[in-house]
């Protein structure tokens, strides 16, 4: 009997340890996986092709390769623990003679080079302002910046547009598989608006601009852009067409199908399997005892009456 009761104790134990795990796991471990990490340091490859103005020669390049290099870091000492300040070099190279990733502004085959710091919120991705993690001088953004939401809805979001400086609608459009991962598409228009189209120039900018999203996550898998740029005059300055590299995309499947297992495991399986074993083992514990307890108490009984 006191074997009986002993394993009974223990299994109430253990059961109420996998209840008390399963509580955490639909109550608290969201939070903390649903949540982008501070050691992020992502690469991210484009390529494409642009229509560009010569300045030495005033007429307009057509057909150019175009490589693009996007670096996007968090510096971990400006973050805590609900805001991530990311620091983001992009650098948009006409791809001949086999450049490096990032050229000095000198070379006549940079076609952009930009650094931009900026902040948003480790679960929304919503951009966030405020000298308590950005220097004054940061343009203050609003919307998402870089990722979506992890659980991205399929609704229409707002998304900055840095040319512009303000945020712009990013409309769902449906959903699709790509290598099997499910992705939510979103599109950004923007039509012929005036603009600053470079330091100090003024002119008109439109862009079109695909994003395939994996939801659970957040991440861009997929960027397909056409923007562009003229002259107050209607001269073209600028007409760039843009997507990631096959390698890009691949890497992004790969990395996707992997997030979105583990956090199926962590919010999906952790809780339900955690809380039906607990269930079930507190459940036999709590049987056990009760039926020692009341053999015993029928033995007691017994023993009064002899």
């Amino acid at each position: 009997m006191k074997g009986k009761i002993f394993l009974g104790w223990v299994l109430l134990l253990v059961g109420s340890l996998l209840l008390a795990t399963a509580a955490l796991a639909f109550f608290w471990l969201p939070g903390q996986v649903q949540k982008v990490p501070l050691n992020v340091d992502s690469k991210t490859y484009l390529s494409g092709t642009a229509d560009k103005l010569n300045p030495k020669t005033g007429k307009v390049d057509t057909g150019l390769p175009i490589k693009v290099l996007s670096v996007t870091k968090v510096d971990p000492k400006a973050s805590d623990s609900k805001v991530a300040v990311w620091i983001n070099t992009t650098c948009v190279n006409i791809n001949t003679d086999n450049p490096a990733d990032c050229l000095k502004g000198t070379d006549e085959r940079v076609v952009t080079n930009s650094i931009d710091t900026f902040a948003t919120d480790r679960t929304t991705g919503e951009a966030v302002s405020g000298d308590k993690y950005l220097p004054p001088t940061s343009e203050a953004k609003e919307g998402l910046v870089n990722k979506w939401p992890f659980d991205a809805q399929k609704k229409d979001y707002t998304y900055w547009d840095g040319l512009l400086q303000k945020p712009v609608d990013a409309k769902f459009e449906g959903t699709e598989k790509l290598d099997g991962l499910e992705i939510y598409k979103y599109h950004v228009t923007v039509p012929d608006t005036a603009a600053e189209i470079a330091d100090g120039i003024n002119g008109t900018y439109s862009t079109d601009k695909v994003m395939l999203v994996e939801p659970m996550t957040g991440s861009i898998v997929n960027q397909i852009q056409h923007e562009v740029r003229t002259l107050e005059d209607g001269t073209k300055v600028l007409d760039l067409k843009l997507n990631f590299t096959d390698d890009q995309v691949a890497a992004g499947i790969k990395d996707g199908k992997a997030n979105v297992k583990k956090l199926n495991l962590f919010l999906n399986q952790v809780g339900p399997i955690t809380a039906i074993a607990g269930g079930l083992l507190f459940l036999a514990g709590l049987a056990l005892v009760i039926r020692a307890a009341r053999q015993r108490s029928t033995m007691a009984a017994e023993d009064s009456d002899a």
